[in-house]
């Protein structure tokens, strides 16, 4: 390598990580990406404890486990932008100072409408890390082989923090109280805040122009409406809910707006210009359609696995760990796969890989095949994390610099839409398919065989009522129903997951790697040599 090469690269990373190693700062992210992660899916089973302390009515239950995933996902596009404006790590360690202490509000809360508040700031907190670590990630490592070997191992910790949030509620469960699943946060974020404080590099945008108050909030309102309202679908509620398509049609309009808006301005929130790339465009529905077929898949897995082969919720999510070790390989390898194959093949790939495990599972029955349940679970988990590592660098690297957060929030957005999307009409496909087989069944009266098609949980509340041979029968009918619906959705699946490979052709060939032009930070007094939070 040439000195004058040598030297254009030390001076890249020196104004990229501001004399921070990068590697030590990628840690340090991805603890952050692992706290939200965890959180987001460690309330799960402490559910139970927690309808027994507080005596919570059914919509405060339904609020307590939504209302994170929910405040989180609409404040993305405003805390990503907003980082953009006056500095990511800014930003970044804000939201670790709101979430400890919303944890500890959470762990001690004593009533039903605190734990909602606390989980509501916890979202918030979640909604200011989330871009922040993306859009740093993106600085940091300007070089794009490295960019996506960072990608890979974050994404990576993103599948380990999914997976390790059940189980560990569990075992903290066992030994202490379930204000023990929010208490843990607490130290983590004692550490992370100052070694944030003093590794992370600051960055933000070219700061040209107003930051569009006004937008952001219409991008938070609108999405809260969308997700509610498909939250809502997905958890089997009425059309003619208030909670339903009103948000929805009031949150798509409002979006509409936002979009509108950004186009007439000189300085956009977003540059939706972006979307104008067929790389970035791509990236972001191939994201939504990933999503969209596995957390439907996981859900339907999970009521697969308990009520048709009886497995108790710690043995469920022993069987679903082969999904996650396998998405986790499939992260570290994803930068050499990346650089081998381009990102045209090695996300059409992970999506027609994925499919072939949702075919394959589709020889799922009645009886536990376990050798047959690790293949597709081990083939679903590699090829669905090949896929969103592929898109997720395709995006980032598509990006300009400047609008690394907003287009980090983007990312995450799609995430959650995706997931939320997934859950309605997957669920949606389970229910039309499960319901019919439940009609007719010998001795079993009409109004106890409409009950029992609303779920296959509640088939077995039906059948235990109604005992004898008339129960058994019913119990027979809605597992054996309950398998045709999980194969149908399977095929659903499979046909979402072949559209999003073809959606893939339209991404690069080949991984570009040339040096990004990376401005050296202005000299700055002692005083001001950090920026204060």
């Amino acid at each position: 390598m040439s000195g004058t090469t040598t030297a254009a690269a030390a001076l890249r990373r020196r104004a990229a990580g501001a004399g921070a190693n990068r590697w030590v700062v990628l840690v340090v992210l991805c603890v952050s990406l692992l706290l939200v992660a965890v959180d987001a899916t460690v309330l799960h089973v402490a559910v139970p404890a927690v309808t027994e302390d507080l005596r919570p009515g059914g919509i405060e239950l339904l609020w307590i486990v939504d209302v994170y995933p929910l405040v989180c996902a609409s404040l993305l596009i405003l805390f990503g932008t907003l980082g953009d404006r006056i500095g990511r790590r800014r930003v970044l360690l804000l939201g670790y100072t709101l979430f400890g202490v919303a944890s500890g509000l959470a762990a001690l809360a004593d009533s039903a409408q605190v734990l909602i508040v606390a989980r509501a700031l916890l979202g918030v907190g979640g909604a200011m890390i989330m871009p922040a670590t993306l859009s740093i990630l993106r600085q940091v490592f300007p070089d794009r082989r490295e960019r996506a070997l960072a990608i890979g191992i974050w994404s990576a910790v993103a599948a380990v923090g999914a997976a390790v949030g059940p189980l560990l509620g569990g075992f903290l469960l066992e030994h202490f109280w379930w204000g023990s699943v929010f208490l843990v946060n607490i130290p983590l974020m004692l550490v992370s805040l100052p070694v944030g404080r003093l590794l992370l590099p600051e960055s933000k945008g070219d700061g040209k122009g107003p930051w569009d108050v006004v937008g952001a909030l219409m991008a938070a309102a609108g999405l809260f409406g969308v997700v509610l309202g498909v939250k809502r679908l997905g958890g089997g509620e009425s059309v003619g809910s208030l909670l339903t398509v009103p948000p929805l049609v009031v949150g798509a309009a409002l979006l509409a707006g936002f979009v509108r808006r950004q186009r007439r301005r000189t300085y956009p929130l977003v540059d939706l210009k972006m979307f104008a790339r067929p790389a970035f465009s791509t990236s972001v529905g191939c994201i939504v359609l990933a999503m969209l077929a596995l957390v439907g898949l996981e859900l339907i897995a999970a009521q697969y696995l308990q009520l048709v082969l009886g497995l108790s919720p710690l043995e469920t999510g022993l069987r679903l760990l082969p999904l996650t070790f396998a998405a986790m390989a499939a992260g570290l390898a994803g930068a050499r796969m990346l650089r081998r194959f381009g990102p045209r093949r090695m996300v059409c790939a992970g999506f027609c890989l994925t499919a072939f495990a949702v075919v394959l599972l589709t020889a799922l029955g009645r009886t536990d095949d376990c050798a047959l349940m690790l293949s597709g679970f081990v083939l679903l988990g590699f090829g669905l994390e090949t896929t969103l590592f592929g898109a997720y660098e395709s995006m980032l690297s598509e990006a300009p610099p400047e609008q690394a957060g907003g287009a980090a929030a983007i990312g995450e957005t799609s995430y959650q839409l995706g997931a939320g999307i997934g859950i309605a009409l997957l669920g949606t496909v389970m229910n039309a398919a499960y319901a019919p087989g439940l009609s007719g069944v010998p001795g079993v009266p009409q109004s106890a065989s409409v009950a029992a098609g609303h779920s296959l949980g509640e088939a077995y509340e039906v059948a235990a009522q109604l005992g004898g041979s008339a129960g058994a029968a019913l119990r027979h009918a809605a597992r054996d129903a309950f398998v045709h619906g999980l194969h149908v959705t399977l095929l659903v699946s499979a046909g979402l997951l072949l559209l999003g490979a073809v959606m893939a052709l339209r991404l690069p060939r080949v991984m570009q790697c040339e040096s990004e032009p990376v401005e050296l930070p202005a000299p700055r007094d002692a005083a001001d040599s950090r920026v204060s939070v």
